[in-house]
């Protein structure tokens, strides 16, 4: 049984996946009932237990009954008692805003956390998870604060002196951030075998500090501590035995949808799994093709923006034509707290990534991944394959190489048919596409999306290709 069904409610199937992946679309509430009637009984101790957990498909807060976001009902002058724990292994913390009140972050294993104040002002207020992207998948209630009874009615606050802007502290980069950049050679090698196999994988979830830019980090949520994850090669016909295993030190709960898989949601369905744990779900690969995959955790965006995306390959019968390079190139756009260059560290922002408004865009989780770290060489008269996919969540891609045209290219990813002579091959989030050329002339070949002002904000990577370089192909001048 998987990790995901034991957690204190268990989502319907569906819903979560419609919930993970419209995680932004504003959420119904429980309807307030009316207020009380302004109390008259002396100030108490009222205390309310709550433990997170999931609930038809979203993320929320559950009383001991197991009601989802219950309204909390209190009177002025009450002194309030909030306690609180993880149910499911998350990470998160409760707060009301509008009073200023946080309590501490707690997650699985750690102890309930208690918030206590005292209520003093009349009103309806809403508490909230602040961990980025948990208030917009479900974690938002209400604290009903009934008005004593002959309480003198609040002042009206004075006018307001006109707000001069601050701006924002930007924390310093992280000392112990490391490379996340999967290399683009990573590709495995083709599959010799001609009957179907079993093939085993084992992959790791991993949330760590990485180096998005000179002088940037970023909290990066992975798999197997590299963006994008580890490609995977198997062979139509073939059983796939993968087993996801989730960090012990993990804030969050991870999974994993394979777009190559039929049933079980792609596997997201049985491999939501809290920290330190694992499950093992097995499928055969009954399509040829390239496929991406992703973790579908809710915000199944903020995972995947965080990194948590790659691709399987399922090979065709016979494989694919032989070529002299393989290179495993993915997209993805980044959303952060403070815009496009900030040094620091920042910090994921679910507002940006619901408006669509990245601060990155990256091939292969960072900037400059695939142009300072990691290099793509080939030489004149070679035959170069890509793997591109894109993880998003959101941005399509308008694939295109400065200085080259594709013979060929496998559309969407599918190995059926063949296009040929290609400028610009159009790639959907959450899709992929296999690109050929042949080598003819020397020189520095730019790999970008053609939306270009995305290559300011980091999309660009570059194959290094050396040979001799042969005038009826290219040449300056009239000479």
């Amino acid at each position: 049984m998987s990790t995901f069904t034991q957690i204190a409610v268990a989502p319907k199937v569906l819903s979560l996946v419609i919930a993970a992946i419209f995680a932004g679309v504003a959420l119904q509430m429980p309807t307030a009932v009316a207020a009380p009637a302004a109390a008259s009984a002396k100030s108490e101790v009222k205390r309310f237990v709550l433990k997170t957990g999931m609930a038809d498909g979203k993320m929320v807060y559950l009383d001991e009954a197991g009601k989802v976001n219950p309204v909390l009902r209190v009177n002025q002058g009450d002194t309030v008692e909030l306690v609180v724990s993880s149910g499911e292994g998350a990470e998160h913390d409760i707060a009301i805003p509008d009073l200023k009140l946080a309590s501490k972050k707690f997650k699985g294993g750690s102890a309930p956390v208690t918030l206590r104040f005292k209520a003093e002002q009349a009103g309806k207020f809403i508490y909230i998870c602040t961990i980025p992207g948990h208030r917009q998948i479900g974690m938002e209630g209400t604290l009903e604060v009934a008005a004593k009874a002959g309480a003198p009615a609040a002042k009206a606050a004075p006018a307001a002196k006109p707000a001069v802007a601050v701006a924002p502290e930007v924390p310093p980069a992280a000392t112990d951030a490391v490379s996340i950049a999967m290399d683009p050679n990573a590709v495995p090698a083709a599959i010799a075998d001609q009957t179907p196999q079993l093939r085993k994988y084992r992959i790791e979830t991993v949330e760590l500090n990485g180096k998005l830019d000179d002088g940037t980090t970023f909290t990066y949520w992975t798999f197997d501590k590299k963006v994008p994850g580890p490609m995977l090669r198997v062979r139509v016909g073939d059983t796939v035995q993968l087993t996801l295993a989730n960090a012990r030190n993990s804030t969050q709960i991870h999974s994993i949808d394979l777009h190559a898989v039929t049933g079980g949601h792609g596997g997201g369905q049985h491999t939501q799994l809290a920290p330190g744990k694992e499950e093992t779900i097995t499928f055969k690969a009954l399509n040829p093709g390239l496929y991406v995959y992703h973790c579908a955790t809710p915000s199944v965006p903020h995972h995947i923006s965080a990194g948590m995306y790659g691709m399987i390959l399922v090979e065709p019968e016979g494989g694919l034509p032989k070529v002299d390079k393989e290179f495993y190139v993915m997209q993805g756009d980044i959303y952060t707290k403070h815009r496009h260059g900030t040094k620091g560290h920042q910090d994921f922002n679910a507002d940006k990534m619901m408006d669509e408004m990245p601060d990155y865009y990256v091939f292969n989780g960072a900037v400059g991944a695939l142009t300072k770290e990691h290099k793509m060489t080939a030489k004149v008269g070679e035959t170069v394959r890509v793997y591109f996919g894109v993880g998003g969540p959101n941005k399509i891609s308008s694939f295109h190489v400065i200085g080259e045209i594709f013979d060929k290219v496998y559309s969407e990813g599918s190995v059926s048919t063949v296009k040929k002579d290609v400028q610009t091959t159009l790639v959907a989030a959450g899709g992929a596409t296999i690109g050929e050329f042949k080598l003819e002339y020397p020189g520095s070949y730019l790999l970008v999306d053609h939306a270009l002002s995305r290559a300011g904000k980091g999309l660009v990577a570059k194959i290094d290709v050396t040979g001799e370089a042969d005038p009826s192909v290219y040449k300056v001048g009239l000479k």
